[in-house]
């Protein structure tokens, strides 16, 4: 499964719309080009509906929210779902005020995304209508555990099925179900969380990996997760004595362009619930 996901991203470079937060709108970019995919980069109202047009997904970013790009999201949103394109959501810092929230909500009426992709604060304040998130970090209160990973999976099952859309969590132990089905995932490093953008990035790189398997987006959300999880880990592996959070940065990308299916595939630390 998560080796021919990672096979047919390199053998299809799907092209990915990005209307995305400009703190993190390079690294989004060069990840995709590391995990085989192409970046274009658009969010005037203008053009959006025909650049979203020659892409086959969209990745809807919301981690620097501004009413001019609100509009663009919802063009871009609605051409994509209108094409058939594959179409992820990323809620940054929704709970952390009413703007995000309120935005959050509003793409999810009108848009349909495959893949909703936050941190469990980010979630549940979607599920919830309301939240707390501390910044666009998941509140503390809300980490999923062993101690309460049950529970989490019963969540994200119902959350996914009420909504009709994939439910990625991502932190200590990330979790991916479409209502019916739920992967655990415990790859990654807590290092991670120093590097601004490695959720940003994964977002952008889930889109290619749906596009590049649309007969299978459960699995292809599920591996593109394993893919940043272990990137982490090797990229902290390599590091050297003076390196900081910009080279785990820079190594991360690089672990993504050298990634082979057969690694993947063996490295996933992957659990079906």
């Amino acid at each position: 499964m998560l080796q021919q996901c990672l096979e047919n991203v390199r053998k299809n470079a799907p092209l990915i719309h990005n209307i995305t937060n400009y703190v993190t709108v390079n690294d989004v970019a060069n990840i995709l080009l590391a995990c085989g995919g192409s970046p274009i980069m658009a969010d005037d109202q203008e053009e959006v509906e025909e650049i979203t047009s020659i892409c086959g997904g969209l990745n809807i970013n919301i981690g620097t929210l501004n009413h001019n790009t609100i509009f663009s999201m919802i063009l871009a949103g609605k051409k994509s779902n209108e094409l058939g394109h594959k179409v992820v959501l990323d809620p940054v810092g929704a709970g952390a005020s009413k703007l995000r929230t309120e935005t959050a909500l509003r793409l999810m009426r009108e848009v349909k995304f495959d893949v909703i992709r936050g941190n469990i604060s980010e979630i549940k304040t979607l599920a919830n209508g309301s939240g707390n998130t501390n910044g666009v970090d998941a509140n503390i209160a809300d980490v999923v555990t062993e101690e309460n990973l049950e529970e989490t999976i019963a969540f994200v099952k119902a959350f996914a099925k009420r909504v009709g859309s994939i439910i990625a969590i991502t932190g200590a132990i990330d979790l991916v179900s479409d209502g019916d089905t739920c992967y655990a995932i415990r790859n990654g490093r807590k290092e991670m969380g120093r590097i601004t953008g490695t959720g940003c990035q994964l977002s952008g790189m889930m889109t290619a990996y749906l596009v590049a398997n649309p007969e299978s987006i459960l699995e292809a959300a599920t591996a593109s997760i394993c893919a940043m999880g272990l990137a982490g880990e090797i990229a902290y592996n390599r590091m050297q004595e003076g390196d900081g959070n910009s080279t785990y940065r820079n190594r991360i990308i690089d672990a993504i362009y050298n990634m082979t299916a057969e690694e993947l595939a063996s490295a996933a630390k992957i659990e079906r619930r």
